[in-house]
């Protein structure tokens, strides 16, 4: 009898075990689901902010616009206002011939030309921009706005709307000398 009692004794502490192990397993493989789902959603996130960064090329629909200005009137004020439009209409990734424009890009006149983020841009100014084409060549196109107002200097302008743009123009990834996340 104390031996038969044993035995079930030490059976139910094994079903107890079996029982306690298998919850650790569902549990360890629900953790690592997670911790896979939040791998994928990290470099997921790290592309998005590479693209708005300018640190990896990205690929979408949008508007290829090329500007070609032979009188040289165009200056960098012009070319400011046609991103900032460009911006505003939803614009998601820009380049310009070979610059990537991101947050941060400056453009400025120089003896001669124009130059973005210091380096020189030639003419025509072909820019690629990634977004909703209905809405970026629409904004350009208004009365009174960039098409027009780059026209009045003389300047030839063409949008096209495309459903591949490619801008591969690509930013060094630089660390700030001041700012640190405050998350941290």
């Amino acid at each position: 009898m104390r031996i038969l009692d044993e035995l079930d004794d030490r059976s139910q502490r094994l079903e107890d075990e079996q029982r306690r192990l298998e919850g650790q397993k569902t549990e360890l493989e629900n953790s690592s689901d997670q911790a896979e789902e939040a791998r994928k959603q990290t470099v997921e996130k790290e592309q998005q902010l590479g693209v708005l960064a300018g640190t990896v090329a990205a690929e979408g629909p949008g508007i290829a616009l090329t500007i070609d200005d032979p009188s040289r009137s165009v200056e960098a004020d012009k070319l400011l206002d046609t991103i900032q439009e460009l911006r505003a209409a939803g614009a998601e990734a820009i380049q310009v011939n070979d610059v990537r424009v991101v947050a941060n890009t400056y453009v400025s006149d120089v003896r001669g030309g124009v130059e973005i983020d210091g380096k020189r841009v030639v003419q025509p100014f072909r820019f690629k921009v990634i977004g909703k084409p209905e809405d970026l060549e629409p904004a350009l196109n208004i009365p009174g706005g960039v098409v027009q107002t780059l026209e009045k200097e003389q300047a030839t302008v063409s949008v096209t709307r495309q459903d591949k743009i490619v801008v591969d123009a690509l930013r060094k990834a630089e660390r700030p000398d001041y700012a640190r996340s405050s998350s941290q």
